[in-house]
């Protein structure tokens, strides 16, 4: 019954997030959108009166301190830096000199604004004249052109006392000739960002969106123009936050999309006096939980799809915390050693841990099918395991359903590889399947009667059970569909054992005898014990054992992270050389309980209970 119940929310909760995708605003007219218009400059994100306050706190708050004298000398290395040529080194892509042009526009202004310094207003000419002159935006690859809009616009609003009436119209001509211009077009023809779910859909809108609050005076008609159309479309990418915050893409890609969507919600607000209403769709007040708990005691996330293992950090989080009071999500985003300007115009000292907010260790994400567990908010060597079930053929996915990374006394012994080389032939197209870290057996995970085309089928697989205890927490997968489709059942089980040790199970039962692998990458080294049902991973002086459990006859094996015999074989994707995998092959398989146990090394006189009956998935 239980298990009933489960699957029956989790299929409400998947049409929640479609009609919620679906859903529309009561918004003005285009020509009625600029109506609440703040007047004057700066008025994007931030007023005069909210720096001459923020000038005030960083006076006299330690924090606000340390990190305006990192930004300081940012913008000094930048003083001798020169301004950014248009680069297209890939062929595709305008867009590291997008985002190198943003970067400085942001401390310089910034800077600017809090000091009156003309170096700072100086170089940020140099940068934005020099993009000016560009013959495009690269509008075929038009994140390029979002975030130089975005740059554009904040260069125009906060440096805008500091500029000529010349130059303010050079700024304004690019806007219109680079951005605008071919952002209309894209909406007029409803091109493919316009309606998508993904990152683009808010990126793009995103930069837009705060071209047209930037330029509303000057350009009115145009201004409304893009307002009308990116606050209708951004509801699309932002009805993929139902119901619970959580990034199909990764918590890489939610970084990213976050940045811009919440930047151009905060610009609607300090400009128009109004957001519409989009910061209360459903599930964006939760968001700011996801990076926190993708994210592991050892500094690294959860970062499936194309995702980077790095921690994801972003100062958006600071604003969701005062948009939402969520405390949590300030004391996160506090703890980067990379500070955004964003971050001290937003930063808050209302701040809440964890453990002081009894926050539970375990998260189940509905929809985006991820589960993390961990045995610690405070000890940076606590266990943490991560795994997923979810839809291989979302934007950025992978075929991964059944992978996980484990952590443990503050190492990452299962890892994900995370992206490959977007330039790659194929890699967005028919040949996505065919590249190493992007096939099931470049995950931890199981394929099951590999061969030439993809090994995992294109599906949407649920965590039907999930529960989180004191002393056991867990998640199981529905695996049959995606991993095993001929198969009567396939389900894999990750448990957290006493918050330390990390059991993962997997069962499956077919009709006709089946080809088994599974598999664990690693940076680790790796030894076996001499009957082959022990490994031991040892890394920075420290040692997990793997043990299996079930069946009797499984054996492990150290192979290279390489595609398998009969497994597509690429001319060109990344070198693994580096990485090893633990392998378990079985042949002959129809009724199957494959059980690995995780033990990182006891503490001295503290042996790990014994664990030896493995119980079926079903009576967990």
């Amino acid at each position: 019954m239980k298990r009933i119940l489960l699957a029956s929310l989790g299929l409400t909760l998947f049409t929640l997030a479609i009609v919620a995708a679906e859903a529309r605003l009561d918004l003005p007219p285009a020509d009625q959108i600029l109506s609440t218009l703040t007047p004057g400059h700066p008025r994007l994100l931030a007023t005069a009166a909210d720096f001459a306050a923020l000038k005030r706190r960083v006076a006299t708050d330690p924090q606000l301190k340390r990190w305006h004298a990192q930004l300081r000398e940012d913008a000094t290395r930048m003083l001798g830096q020169p301004p950014s040529k248009y680069e297209i080194p890939d062929g595709k892509r305008l867009l590291a000199t997008s985002r190198r042009v943003l970067g400085r526009v942001q401390t310089l202004g910034f800077l600017w604004r809090l000091e009156g310094d003309r170096r700072w207003a100086d170089r940020a000419w140099r940068e934005l004249d020099a993009a000016a002159q560009f013959k495009d935006w690269n509008p075929s690859h038009f994140l390029d052109t979002a975030e130089m809009t975005h740059a554009f616009a904040i260069g125009y609003d906060w440096l805008y006392d500091a500029w000529t009436d010349a130059q303010r119209r050079t700024l304004q001509a690019a806007i219109v000739k680079h951005g605008f211009t071919p952002g209309l077009k894209v909406y007029d023809q409803t091109n493919w960002w316009v309606k998508t779910r993904n990152n683009w859909n808010q990126v793009c809108n995103g930069g837009l969106g705060l071209g047209a609050l930037a330029l509303a005076e000057v350009e009115p008609a145009l201004a409304g123009r893009i307002l009308d159309q990116s606050l209708n479309s951004i509801q699309i990418a932002m009805g993929e936050f139902v119901p619970d915050g959580a990034c199909i893409e990764g918590p890489g890609y939610w970084g990213y999309a976050t940045t811009y969507n919440f930047a151009f919600l905060a610009a609607l607000q300090s400009a128009l006096g109004t957001d519409f209403k989009l910061s209360t769709l459903p599930g964006v007040d939760r968001t700011g939980w996801f990076p926190i708990y993708m994210s592991s005691p050892t500094g690294e996330t959860f970062n499936y799809a194309d995702s980077g293992s790095g921690r994801v950090h972003g100062p958006q989080l600071f604003w969701l915390a005062q948009r939402f009071q969520q405390p949590v999500f300030a004391w996160f985003e506090a703890r980067t050693d990379r500070p955004h300007p964003l971050d001290l115009l937003w930063y808050t000292p209302a701040q809440t841990d964890p453990v002081a907010a009894g926050l539970p260790l375990d998260k189940y994400f509905h929809v985006s099918e991820a589960v993390t567990l961990r045995g610690s908010w405070t000890d940076g060597n606590a266990t943490f395991v991560g795994f997923k079930a979810g839809k291989n053929n979302d934007n950025h996915g992978h075929l991964d359903i059944g992978d996980f990374v484990l952590d443990a006394l503050g190492e990452r012994w299962a890892m994900d590889f995370g992206r490959d080389d977007y330039n790659l032939p194929g890699y967005f197209g028919k040949a996505r399947w065919d590249y190493y870290r992007l096939r099931a057996e470049g995950h931890n995970t199981l394929v099951v009667n590999p061969g030439k085309g993809p090994d995992q089928k294109l599906t949407a697989t649920k965590i039907p059970r999930y529960e989180s205890k004191p002393e056991r927490a867990f998640g199981i997968a529905d695996l049959k569909d995606a991993v095993a489709p001929d198969a009567r059942r396939a389900e894999r089980g990750v448990a957290l054992l006493e918050r330390q040790r990390v059991l993962v199970q997997d069962e499956l039962l077919t009709d006709q005898p089946a080809e088994v692998w599974w598999f664990l990458h690693t940076e680790a080294k790796v030894a076996l014990a001499p009957a082959g049902t022990t490994a031991t991973l040892e890394r920075g002086g420290k040692k997990l054992s793997a043990r299996i459990l079930s069946p009797a006859h499984a054996k492990f094996t150290v192979m290279k992270a390489e595609p398998l015999p009969d497994s597509p074989q690429p001319a060109q994707q990344a070198n693994n050389d580096r990485y090893r995998k633990v392998a378990i092959h079985l042949t002959g398989v129809k009724d199957l309980r494959l059980a690995v146990l995780f033990t990182p090394a006891p503490k001295e006189g503290k042996p790990a209970p014994a664990l030896d009956r493995v119980v079926p998935l079903e009576q967990w």
